[in-house]
């Protein structure tokens, strides 16, 4: 049986732990505010230039020439597709009938800009879908690439590189480094036509439009202060995410218009962030923002430990008795019910105050996310709770 003694000694050795444990996590949370509220950022790091935006495009490819690492026949895809394809080169094949290891069919993905002019080289994203091992040493066939609405707009095609291997051996021993079933294409796709425009908002040659990436009505407002503190009233914030820039004549020509978005860009501004907690309970992560307040708000917090214990207990029969020696177990439960810690917190104005008062209690990473959980339902959480 556990003695009260250990029991106290065990409760003590598992406070110390719990907070180590808080203190570490506080003094992170307490720099990252710390950091966060003297902080500026380069414009350019926080917003993008109005009509320059980013376009998906996809394809549907084959890989081949690899190691017998290619798709089984269960990827019935792959072999019709490679039979179309053969029969395209003049050859009648009966996909039935093919059997290769050396083929894999991926989908072929990339990300270009819509200033991306034609002829322009871009990096491919290979992407295995059937049952494939790996796909090391391939070489990605012809694949057009269109974007969502069927249109292409580029090609793709060149030798896979996968930043790893894969060996195997007859006995089923295998040595992976890395994940071998997705691979990049460095500048394996060409661009074969001109990237679609925005139709709406189009800018002209005296105007510049920029656009938050994380929209906030102080930091646009802040964003174009700082413009018109260099360059005067040339800079409008329009709501919380667009600001127009409405440039002189001495600045509407080429050469002078990047250099003007150059400057801009590098000029720093105080972003300004919501009030947000964000907990991943998965791995009991808790990251909140500068801003953070509680309001006066009472905390009471305690854990009950069940601890069981089985016992082994054997059990001889009697001399001559041509019996069993049997054994079984004896169950000991013992219940810890922890004294809940009762504190009365005044208002928290910052990060720190709330991660002082919740070390103060003792309160463990999970604790912390049920006591956040409770404050945002008392209404007590001046904050938006997000949970991963």
């Amino acid at each position: 049986m556990i003695t009260t003694m250990e029991q106290s000694q065990d409760r003590k050795s598992r406070m110390k732990r719990r907070m180590k444990t808080i203190t570490l996590i506080v003094s992170a949370i307490v720099i990252v505010a710390s950091a966060t509220a003297n902080a500026s950022v380069r414009i350019k790091d926080i917003v993008s230039i109005k009509n320059q935006q980013t376009i998906d495009l996809i394809g549907y490819g084959l890989i081949i020439g690899l190691d017998g690492s290619g798709d089984g026949k269960s990827a019935t895809f792959t072999t019709q597709s490679l039979a179309n394809m053969i029969e395209r080169m003049g050859l009648t094949v009966d996909p039935n009938i093919i059997k290769v290891k050396n083929v894999a069919s991926v989908i072929v993905t990339s990300r270009v800009s819509n200033t991306t002019k034609p002829g322009s080289l871009v990096d491919v994203t290979v992407s295995s879908i059937g049952d494939a091992t790996s796909l090391q040493g391939g070489t990605l066939l012809l694949t057009p690439l269109s974007d969502v609405t069927g249109v292409t707009y580029g090609i793709a095609q060149g030798p896979v590189s996968i930043g790893g291997f894969n060996v195997s051996v007859d006995d089923g021993n295998r040595i992976v480094n890395n994940y071998t079933l997705v691979g990049r294409v460095p500048n394996g796709a060409r661009i074969t036509a001109k990237l679609p425009q925005p139709i709406e908002g189009v800018q002209t040659a005296n105007e510049i439009g920029l656009t938050l990436n994380s929209p906030d009505f102080t930091t646009s407002s802040r964003v174009a202060q700082k413009i018109n503190l260099i360059y005067g009233d040339v800079a409008f914030p329009l709501d919380d995410a667009n600001i127009r820039i409405d440039l002189p004549d001495s600045l509407s020509g080429p050469n002078e218009r990047i250099k003007f978005i150059s400057t801009v860009g590098q000029l720093r501004v105080n972003p300004d962030v919501a009030a947000r907690v964000v907990i991943n309970e998965k791995t009991g992560t808790i990251v909140a923002g500068e801003h953070v307040s509680i309001a006066p708000v009472a905390i009471a917090h305690g854990t009950i430990t069940v601890n069981i214990q089985r016992t082994p207990v054997i059990s001889q029969p009697e001399p001559f008795s041509q019996g069993e020696t049997v054994v079984t177990s004896e169950s000991q439960i013992s219940i810890q019910d922890e004294t809940a810690r009762v504190m009365y917190m005044d208002e928290a104005v910052s990060i720190a105050d709330v991660a002082q008062a919740l070390n103060t209690i003792g309160a463990a990473p999970r604790d912390i996310i049920a006591i956040f959980q409770a404050l945002k339902q008392a209404g007590a959480l001046r904050a938006e709770l997000v949970i991963l």
